[in-house]
């Protein structure tokens, strides 16, 4: 069907008045654009097993969609990508890379390269020189080769060949690290920082290949002094921006911080309409607009609210709308049939070699003269290979400008994919950052080996928020004696699909671990950084400040091992609900979701020490009644519930610890069975079948209970000996363990409750294992007093003592010894809990 252009019209006037929708520009973007969506979507997440980044299923969607696949149906063609929509959908993209590319040059540190050192930059000099001369080289056979090359200028061509070529992805790279945890190691750092000279160099030469190009049509009549008159123009651009437009910024970054009020929208909407300004400046100038609005993403100052605005206003609307519809229509104009015959299936052979080959021995050679080992070279080498945005907007604008035929185009394009979908599964298998084995020893607070001289914790938080809760818990259990404390903070950060989440790990500086850097993340992170620095000046508290970047699902390995290099005793972790009073005396609860939950429980399941969970109602910020000392001092009262069994012993010496403190008085808490009740013995039995997801665990181990019996009186009585100035101690009879834990809670006597998990429970304890638990991971008692339906006032640490004996846990069900050597059930039981000896 022929069109006119002129005649096309916005929207129609409905199929009940006869209009096809897909004849006009609006509903038909629309129908576009969610088949985009939705098949880009598809195949990421068909890709994700194969740790691919998103910008790969991107360029398939549109490749299938286009004349490859799809497309061979000319009806479907006409229909859905008709030659008249091209424009529309293309000018949308269009405008969704314009802002792209501004946030990208947001989010690249002009100052973090120049503080990369030599090495990065001469890896980086080496990685773009050699593929780029390979790329003139592999220009000369191409124009001989491909129909319709010789056309194009010599200078045109090779400049484009070289630059194609020669591209670093820096997005996708910070994206692959992330994914491969290579971040924050060396081979990462050297990477991001070579990819970010290998950035700058690359617009620079795409600047050039753009004015050298013109129009394309490379005539004789064309003056070579226009490309000079472009480039000088584009240098006085960039020049205007840098000394005008950038302290302009500057100030406008002052006037947005977080000293004042609020960020001024007029200054997001002058922003904004900025990008737009600088984008047409340089096509005026007769560069692409996208590099004036890089250029301008540049001005913003890094790091302040300002930018993190910015990046949250037109982030996920530009990514995860616009772009995609940018890779699509490249991969709409690309047509893989256009590679026809050997000789052209040669030809793209060839250009992958070439273009694998300049870039992973150019890097390799210089690495290893920079005296990287040779395995990490290599890993550099091919983590430099990576394609992405950049090296497609070259592409398209090299088919733009006419410099690229279809033909060379289709090429070039399955080379960016073919580069980039190798690179992590070849990453993969050739290096592995070194992870020292783990020992797997007994790292806990009782009879910890550290415990008389040094104690090391680390303390994780979500974010500011967990600052006070967490500073007031380590500082309880500071010793005043001689006892050293060194505490690793570790900020978690989640590392999404969105790309600002790449904005801080660009600005992180190693700091000789493997995901332990200094904060350097934006007004957020400096205030975490600057709480526990000054904490730390108390007096004997060594503070690490860290930062873990990592996907939910891989987080607590972060965790995990930072723990077990570090020696860690015991590891603190935020509950994922966070309780704050608000000005009008109400409770409000913020819930960080099932995910942030899901790290918990599997930190607790794999850590090398002990694990304390707090559940913070606001402990410590002084929105509970407080006790003031007979020195005139704020007194923090805390009590210790204990039932007996492992956990509880390690919670009672927790409590030992902070009955040291003198401004913390301890209270410990024993509930014993009432006279009589000896008869009503308890064993629990295993029951794979019941969900895990409200079903308490207990361990499988098989345990000695009269063995435990004793272990538990004698941490009692070791406690009251040693503590006996310092802590009470109560014990109280308890018929109804729930409600009796629960008049603790309510009762505001305590603003810090410390229990157990009760993974080997009590018989009291093992009463509750039919109850149906709304957070499983706390254990029983923990879960009890956890429950925001049971109006629980105080803060709790829930302990799990790191014990290799009970590594296994399944969930279980209780089962009653009614009489004399009878059970209710006939089944076979197992030693699982025994809270009870049968006679």
């Amino acid at each position: 069907m022929v069109f006119n252009i002129t005649s096309i019209k916005t929207s129609s006037n409905g199929a009940w008045q006869g209009d096809n929708p897909l004849d006009y520009a609006f509903p038909l973007l629309i129908v576009q654009t969610t088949l985009i969506l939705v098949l880009s979507r598809f195949l990421a997440f068909l890709l994700k097993p194969l740790r691919q980044p998103k910008v790969i299923a991107e360029i398939l969607g549109g490749i299938l969609l286009g004349p490859s696949a799809l497309g061979r149906n000319e009806e479907y063609l006409n229909r859905i990508f008709p030659t008249w929509s091209t424009p529309i959908l293309e000018s949308v993209a269009s405008i969704g890379l314009l802002f792209f590319l501004f946030l990208v040059g947001l989010e690249l540190d002009l100052s973090s390269i120049r503080r990369s050192g030599k090495r990065a930059f001469g890896i980086a000099a080496a990685g773009i020189s050699l593929p780029f001369l390979c790329g003139v080289g592999v220009a000369f056979v191409l124009r001989s080769a491909v129909d319709g090359a010789d056309k194009v200028g010599y200078g045109q061509y090779l400049v484009f060949m070289g630059v194609a070529l020669s591209i670093t992805a820096f997005p996708v790279l910070a994206r692959i690290l992330a994914e491969l945890k290579l971040l924050t190691t060396q081979v990462g750092e050297t990477a991001m920082a070579a990819a970010a000279f290998n950035d700058v160099a690359a617009w620079i030469l795409l600047a050039l290949a753009v004015a050298l190009a013109g129009d394309g049509t490379g005539g004789a009549h064309k003056s070579p002094l226009i490309s000079v008159w472009v480039l000088l123009c584009g240098v006085a651009f960039v020049i205007f921006m840098m000394v005008i437009i950038r302290p302009a910024m500057a100030w406008v970054g002052r006037r947005c911080s977080p000293e004042h009020d609020s960020v001024d929208e007029a200054y997001i909407c002058l922003t904004l309409a900025g990008v737009l300004v600088s984008g047409f400046m340089t096509d005026l100038i007769g560069i692409h607009s996208i590099f004036g609005a890089f250029v301008f993403g540049l001005t913003i100052p890094k790091g302040g609210e300002f930018a993190q605005r910015l990046i949250e206003r037109i982030e996920d609307f530009v990514t995860g709308l616009l772009l995609p519809l940018y890779f699509a229509s490249s991969g709409l104009k690309t047509n893989v049939a256009k590679i026809q015959g050997a000789e052209a299936w040669g030809l793209l052979v060839l250009v992958i070699t070439t273009a694998c080959a300049g870039k992973i021995f150019g890097t390799f050679f210089a690495a290893l003269l920079c005296k990287v080992p040779a395995r990490e070279a290599m890993v550099l080498g091919v983590l430099m290979n990576t394609k992405g945005l950049v090296e497609l907007i070259v592409l398209n604008i090299g088919k733009e400008k006419k410099v690229l035929n279809d033909e060379m185009f289709a090429i070039l394009v399955l080379m960016a994919l073919f580069t980039t979908f190798i690179t992590t599964p070849t990453v993969m298998a050739i290096y592995k950052p070194a992870r020292a084995a783990s020992t797997r020893t007994h790292r806990r607070l009782q009879s910890s080996p550290s415990s008389k001289d040094e104690l090391r914790v680390m303390a994780c938080l979500h974010g500011p928020g967990n600052v006070p809760s967490l500073i007031n818990l380590i500082e309880s259990t500071r010793s005043t004696k001689k006892s050293q404390l060194k505490l690793y903070v570790m900020h978690l950060v989640e590392l999404t699909e969105r790309s600002s989440s790449i904005v801080m790990v660009q600005r992180l500086r190693k700091n000789g671990f493997p995901f332990i850097n200094r904060f350097r993340q934006g007004e957020k992170h400096d205030r975490v950084t600057a709480a526990f620095e000054a904490y730390g000046q108390l007096g004997r508290v060594t503070v690490r400040p860290s930062t873990a970047i990592s996907a939910l699902s891989t987080m607590h390995e972060d965790i995990c091992h930072v723990a077990e290099e570090k020696r860690v005793t015991m590891i603190v972790l935020p509950f994922h609900k966070l309780w704050r009073k608000e000005e009008e005396g109400e409770d409000s609860m913020e819930n960080m979701g099932h995910a942030w939950r899901a790290v918990n429980q599997r930190v607790l399941k794999h850590a090398p020490c002990s694990v304390a969970v707090l559940v913070d109602r606001g402990f410590g910020d002084g929105s509970r009644n407080t006790v003031v000392g007979s020195d005139g001092n704020r007194v923090q009262r805390v009590c210790i519930i204990f039932f007996g069994g492992p956990d509880d012993r390690e919670a009672m010496e927790l409590g030992g610890r902070m009955a040291e403190h003198p401004a913390v008085k301890v209270t410990v808490l024993r509930f014993v069975e009432e006279d009589g009740m000896e008869g009503g013995n308890v064993l629990l039995r295993p029951s794979p079948n019941r969900p895990t997801e409200n079903s308490y665990s207990f361990s499988t181990a098989v345990m000695n209970r009269e063995t435990e019996k004793q272990l538990d009186e004698l941490a009692v009585s070791e406690f009251r000996k040693r503590w006996e100035w310092a802590a009470e101690y109560v014990e109280k009879e308890a018929i109804n363990v729930v409600e009796a834990v629960l008049a603790v809670g309510r009762s505001g006597d305590y603003e810090l409750i410390v229990v157990g998990k009760g993974r080997f429970p009590s018989t009291m304890v093992a009463q509750l294992a039919d109850r149906h638990a709304e957070h499983p991971e706390l254990g029983p008692i923990g879960d009890v007093l956890a429950s925001s339906a049971h109006g629980v006032v105080s803060s709790v640490v829930v302990i799990q003592r790191h014990d290799l004996a009970h590594i296994d846990e399944a969930p279980a069900s209780k089962v009653v010894h009614e009489a004399e050597g009878t059970i209710k059930d006939n089944k076979p039981l197992s030693a699982i809990g025994i809270s009870k000896d049968l006679p």
